[in-house]
């Protein structure tokens, strides 16, 4: 079922007339399992005006037990505390001043430069996958199987015209919308993953393919081609067309990928154990859309959801348990250097339990260092430390404002 609450004409205009605003990857996982209701700014509430306070630069948006930290990007010290009782999320929303942060009770909106939450909400049921691709951002509702896409420019006027899309069954998915208005979603039950499905702009079927099993995460590389995981493999989607990338072992399970604009080439992570409690790999997968073939890229070190991206060269960079980051040659296939940020670590079972996370935004790597409570900033290219601080609490997920 489709419902477009705006034509793509007038949200052309409203973009015309919001000249002022800046131009602008993925959530992993569900929310939502131990999340509670938010201290304060309520949806439909004032939220605290920010018109005192200094504007924030290049703000940072760091997830803890109980809360929010609006950071300093340049500094890294705390701007604001947002207290928000539970298991939260952070994604950029797709702009140079909001996140899209996730609830017990939905999608929320937080303008980061103004440091506070606004009453922009779109509520459901297990809130999920944040992808931004062509000046659009979509949110998928696990709860509900409702996908919503939205123009993230116009989050500066309120409430953007949103167009909406409900999935044949509800279940923990993602879905992207292309530059023509296609969109590329999952489809699936609770129970069971099984491909994808591609709508042209009214959302009527064009083609699917359910042969990717355990479906999970996706990526976009060069020439917006789409790249998303299974337990044996990927699905590319490319010229409208479908292609199966096999994995060399039998299970080989890809659910989480970073891709770039600049390359033709989709960084995954790589698991083989099917009967692991948890599995820590020790390689990553590099699925080259232009030939269709998978490398496999030892690392020498394991590494988690939170620690893969892609930097301004369209280099792979990987967060490693040992405390460095891993800059791979995509076309080469190699790690080329490591930059060391902080010590040694651990994956812990929970995956909502605070780890290490990488978060890219232009020619910075930002690490969070759960075990010291420690933010750091890195240049990617010297390997140079750029700023630190401590924070009043152990920080879990990052994110920022990122167009």
């Amino acid at each position: 079922m489709t419902t477009t609450t705006r034509s793509r004409a007038a949200a052309g205009i409203t973009l015309l007339i919001a000249t002022s605003l800046a131009l602008t990857a993925c959530g992993t996982g569900t929310t939502g399992k131990t999340a509670g209701k938010e201290n304060q700014n309520e949806p439909g509430a004032s939220a605290e005006p920010g018109a005192s306070a200094k504007p924030v630069t290049d703000p940072l948006v760091a997830t803890y037990e109980g809360g929010f930290y609006v950071l300093d990007g340049q500094s890294l010290k705390v701007a604001k505390d947002i207290p928000m009782a539970g298991f939260n999320r952070v994604n950029p929303a797709g702009d140079d001043r909001h996140v899209i942060v996730s609830t017990s009770e939905g999608f929320r909106v937080m303008d980061a430069v103004d440091r506070r939450l606004t009453d922009i909400a779109f509520k459901g049921p297990k809130p999920g996958h944040v992808v931004r691709h062509a000046d659009r951002t979509v949110l998928f509702t696990d709860g509900t199987g409702q996908v919503t896409s939205f123009d993230p420019h116009d989050l500066a006027e309120g409430k953007p015209a949103t167009t909406t899309y409900t999935s044949a069954s509800p279940h923990h998915g993602v879905a992207i919308e292309l530059k023509d208005g296609r969109l590329v979603s999952t489809l699936g039950t609770e129970e069971k993953r099984t491909g994808l499905v591609v709508l042209d702009e009214d959302r009527k079927e064009i083609t699917r393919n359910e042969q990717c099993p355990g479906v999970h995460g996706e990526a976009t590389a060069k020439d917006e081609v789409v790249v998303v995981g299974c337990e044996d493999g990927v699905l590319v989607y490319k010229n409208g067309a479908f292609t199966k990338v096999k994995s060399p072992t039998a299970y080989g399970r890809i659910g989480n990928q970073a891709g770039s604009d600049l390359s033709p080439i989709v960084l995954g992570d790589f698991k083989k154990d099917k009967d692991a409690e948890l599995e820590r790999p020790r390689q990553v997968s590099l699925i080259n859309t232009t030939t269709g073939k998978m490398n496999l890229v030892d690392l020498g070190t394991s590494y988690t959801f939170r620690s893969l991206a892609r930097g301004p060269h369209a280099e792979g960079l990987v967060l490693g348990t040992d405390g460095k980051i891993h800059v791979i040659d995509p076309e080469a296939g190699k790690v080329t250097r490591t930059i060391p940020v902080i010590g040694t670590w651990q994956e812990p079972l929970d995956w909502q339990q605070p780890r290490p996370a990488l978060f890219v935004r232009d020619h910075t790597a930002y690490v969070t260092d759960p075990a010291t409570k420690k933010i750091h900033a890195v240049d990617i290219e010297t390997g140079k430390e750029l700023a630190s601080a401590v924070l009043p609490a152990t920080p879990n997920e990052i994110s920022g404002v990122k167009h």
